[in-house]
C-alpha cells in the first residue's frame, strides 16, 4: 500500500508462484505448527531495513519481492528452505536449509554456507521446540545492523529422549521419530555464535548450566546484541549483552519470582537513545520499563506504566516511542499505548476507543499501522494512522480485506463477570433464535481455562463455532478463571504447584453465577467441551465433579503432566523429581475409576504437541476400572486439528454425543 494514496498493489500471489508438486518443507511445517498458523500460502516475510525488497518460502522455495517495481522472482537457494530474511542493506538474504545456516548475494548469486550442523540431531538459525511452542520465539538468527554478522543460534538435540509417533492407519509408513522433551529429562542444548558474513565465528559465553533456556534476542543499531536466558525452573532471567568480537557477555539485568519469571511477546528492545525496553512485575501490574543499562542492573528503573495497566505485548520502537498493547480495567480488551519521553498516552481512532475490542499494531517512521477486533462486526479492521500537528493519530487509509465472511447470525455474546470470590471474566452466548423465558436450555461449557490462552475477548470470530454450537440449542458459558492472561501477575500465580482444582473451581463457579444472571439455563443438564488445556480440564471436570458437570468432550487432552513438555509444565508444577504430590495431584489417571457420566475422548493421532499417548493412558486406565466411555481417533491428525472436513464433522459429532449423553 501506498500511504499517501491508500492504492494497493498486489506483489506476489502463491497460485502463479507454487511448483506443480512441490513438497511442504518440513521445518515450515513445524514452524506453523507451534505458532498454531491454519491458512496456506504466503504467511510469513521479512523486510530489509528501507523495505525496498520482501522475502518469504514457498514449498520450500525462497522468493523475493521487489517492493517498488513490484516484481517476484525465485532464488537459487538450496531446498527445502526455510525462514529466509535479508539482511538490513538489501544486498543478502540468509536462509536454513537441512540445518544449515546459509547466505546468498542477492548481487552475484553466489549461495555459501555459515554453519553447517556437524550431526542429524544439530541445527543452525532455527529455534528449539521449548522456545517455539512455550515461549514465543520461533526465529533461530539475527542481522547485525551493518549486515556484515548475524547472532545465530545452535541447537543440539542428542540429549533429548526419542519418541515415535505412527500412523496406524498407514502400517507400511514408518513412525515419525520425535526429539520431545517431557517433563524432568533433558533440553536441547542451545548455544550462541557470532558469525561474521567473512566467516568468522566467535561463541558467545554465558553459564549455560544454570541458564538453559534461550527466550529472545534483538541487535539494534549502534548496540551490542542483546539476549535472555531463562534458568530450568524459570525463576531467575537475565538480559545478557554480548560482545560480537570476542563472545563475551555482561548481566544488564536480572529478575527473579518465587513461582516463575513471565515471558513477555517483544522484549527485550532498544530505543534510538540505547534504552533496554523490558517489563517487570511492580505494584501488582505488568508494568513497562526503558532505561539505561546501568539503571537496569542496579534496579533503580522506574516503571513508565501505572499500576493499574496490564502490559500484554512490546509490539514496536521507533525511535523513542514505545508501541505496547495493555488491558485497562478490562482482561477482555487489549488497547495500544505509546510511552515517550513525553509520556505514556493511548491510541484513539475514528473506529472507538482505544480499549475497545483487541488492539494490536505496529509503528514505524512515525506510521503507525493499526488492527482491531471488536464485537460487532468479523474480520480485522486494519488502518494506516499518522500523528497530526496535535500529535494524535489520524487515519490517513485502510488497507481492505478479502476474507470471506461467516454465513452465521452474529453471536449473541453476554460478557461478565462471576459472583463468586474468583470474579472469573465470563461470556455467555445463547442461540441466536431464543426469546428470553421462552424455555430452558441445557448448558455447554466452552473454555480453555488454563495459562498462555484466553477465550472470553471483546471481538467477534472468537464466538463463531460458540454461537453454532449455541444455535443447536445450548446456552454456551465461556470462562477464563485463575492463571489465563490479563489479569496480573497475582492471578497467573494462583495455580502454581496445582493446575487442577483453581481451573476447575472457577469453571463451576463461571457456571453457576451464569445461572443466575440468565434463568433460562438448565443445571441438570450442563456438559463440557474443549480442546488441550481445555481438554484436560473437561475431563476432569466429569472425573472430579459430576455433580455439576453431566458429560464431557475431552479434545487431545493433557492426562499425566509428566508426559507434556519442560518449558510449560515445569513452570508451572516444578520438576517432577521434586514436587512429586503437585503431578499427582494435576493428574488424570488416578481418577479414572471415578468416571460416572459420559466422556468422549478425541485426539489426533498425528499430534507433536500433546502426543496421543495422553488419550490412550487415560483410556487404558478408564478400561481397567471398568468405566466405558468413547474414544474417537483422528488418523494423519495433529493438534491443529485443521483440515476442513476433519474440523466440520467434528462439530456434528459432539453435537450428537452432546444431545445422547444429556438426553436431549
Amino acid at each position: 500500500m501506498d500511504v499517501a494514496t491508500g492504492q494497493e498493489r498486489l506483489i506476489a500471489d502463491p497460485a502463479e508462484l507454487a511448483a506443480p508438486g512441490a513438497a511442504e518443507d518440513p521445518v515450515e511445517k513445524a514452524r506453523r505448527e507451534r505458532v498454531r498458523e491454519k491458512a496456506t500460502g504466503i504467511v510469513a516475510f521479512a523486510a530489509d531495513e528501507a523495505f525496498t525488497m520482501a522475502a518469504f518460502a514457498l514449498a520450500g522455495v525462497v522468493y523475493l519481492a521487489d517492493l517498488r517495481a513490484g516484481t517476484v522472482r525465485q532464488l537459487a537457494t538450496l531446498t527445502p528452505a526455510a525462514d529466509p530474511r535479508p539482511d538490513p542493506a538489501g544486498t543478502q538474504v540468509a536462509y536454513v536449509s537441512r540445518g544449515a545456516l546459509r547466505v546468498i548475494s542477492l548481487e552475484s548469486g553466489q549461495d555459501r554456507v555459515l554453519a553447517e550442523p556437524e550431526g542429524a540431531d544439530v541445527t543452525f538459525g532455527l529455534a528449539d521446540f521449548i522456545a517455539a511452542e512455550e515461549m514465543d520465539r520461533t526465529r533461530g538468527y539475527w542481522w547485525a545492523p551493518d549486515s556484515r554478522a548475524l547472532l545465530v543460534a545452535r541447537v543440539d538435540e542428542t540429549p533429548i529422549q526419542h519418541w515415535h509417533v505412527a500412523d496406524p492407519a498407514n502400517p507400511a509408513a514408518p513412525a515419525n521419530i520425535l526429539r520431545y522433551p517431557s517433563a524432568g529429562t533433558a533440553n536441547a542444548v542451545v548455544s550462541l555464535f557470532v558469525m561474521g558474513t567473512d566467516a568468522q565465528r566467535n561463541r558467545v559465553t554465558w553459564d549455560q548450566q544454570a541458564f538453559p533456556y534461550l527466550v529472545n534476542a534483538v541487535w539494534a543499531k549502534g548496540q551490542h546484541p542483546l539476549f535472555t536466558v531463562l534458568s530450568r525452573d524459570q525463576r531467575e532471567m537475565r538480559i545478557l549483552a554480548a560482545e560480537p568480537e570476542t563472545g563475551a557477555t555482561t548481566v544488564v539485568r536480572a529478575d527473579t519470582d518465587a513461582a516463575w519469571v513471565d515471558v513477555v511477546r517483544g522484549v527485550p528492545d532498544v530505543t534510538a537513545s540505547g534504552l533496554i525496553v523490558w517489563t517487570a512485575d511492580s505494584g501488582g501490574a505488568k508494568r513497562l520499563l526503558a532505561a539505561s543499562p546501568p539503571e537496569h542492573a542496579d534496579g533503580t528503573a522506574a516503571p513508565l506504566t501505572p499500576d493499574d495497566l496490564q502490559v500484554r505485548e512490546v509490539l514496536s520502537v521507533d525511535g523513542e516511542s514505545i508501541l505496547f498493547s495493555a488491558s485497562a480495567a478490562d482482561p477482555a480488551s487489549t488497547g495500544l499505548w505509546v510511552a515517550s519521553p513525553d509520556g505514556v498516552r493511548p491510541v484513539s481512532s475514528s473506529i472507538g476507543q482505544h480499549s475497545d475490542g483487541l488492539n494490536m499494531g505496529l509503528l514505524a517512521a512515525g506510521t503507525l499501522l493499526a488492527g482491531r477486533k471488536t464485537l460487532d462486526r468479523s474480520g480485522q479492521h486494519v488502518q494506516v494512522l499518522r500523528p497530526g500537528a496535535d500529535g494524535e493519530f489520524a487515519e490517513v487509509a485502510v488497507v481492505g480485506s478479502l476474507a470471506e465472511q461467516p454465513n452465521l447470525p452474529a453471536p449473541a455474546v453476554t460478557l461478565g463477570y462471576s459472583r463468586g470470590p474468583s470474579r472469573v471474566r465470563t461470556a455467555i452466548v445463547l442461540p441466536s433464535w431464543h426469546e428470553p423465558g421462552s424455555g430452558k436450555l441445557p448448558v455447554l461449557c466452552d473454555p480453555y481455562g488454563g495459562p498462555h490462552a484466553q477465550r472470553v475477548t471483546a471481538a467477534y470470530d472468537a464466538y463463531l463455532v460458540s454461537q453454532w454450537f449455541a444455535d443447536q440449542g445450548f446456552a454456551v458459558v465461556i470462562a477464563d478463571g485463575r492463571g489465563t492472561p490479563g489479569r496480573g501477575p497475582a492471578w497467573d500465580r494462583t495455580v502454581a504447584g496445582d493446575l487442577a482444582t483453581p481451573a476447575l473451581e472457577d469453571q463451576v463457579e463461571a457456571l453457576h453465577s451464569a445461572a443466575e444472571q440468565c434463568a433460562d439455563l438448565d443445571l441438570s443438564k450442563v456438559a463440557i467441551r474443549g480442546w488441550s488445556f481445555g481438554g484436560y480440564l473437561s475431563a476432569l471436570a466429569v472425573l472430579r465433579r459430576p455433580d455439576v458437570f453431566h458429560a464431557g468432550i475431552a479434545g487431545a487432552p493433557v492426562t499425566d503432566w509428566r508426559l507434556y513438555d519442560t518449558g510449560y509444565t515445569e513452570r508451572y508444577l516444578g520438576h517432577p523429581d521434586f514436587s512429586p504430590d503437585a503431578y499427582e495431584q494435576s493428574s488424570l489417571l488416578a481418577d479414572a475409576a471415578k468416571l460416572s457420566r459420559p466422556l468422549m475422548i478425541i485426539h489426533g493421532l498425528a499430534d507433536d504437541n500433546v502426543v496421543v499417548a495422553h488419550s490412550l493412558r487415560l483410556s487404558s486406565a478408564l478400561l481397567a476400572a471398568g468405566r466405558p466411555h468413547t474414544v474417537l481417533p483422528l488418523s494423519g491428525v495433529t493438534h491443529m486439528a485443521a483440515q476442513e472436513e476433519v474440523a466440520e464433522n467434528l462439530l456434528l459429532l459432539q453435537v450428537d454425543f452432546l444431545r445422547s449423553a444429556l438426553g436431549i
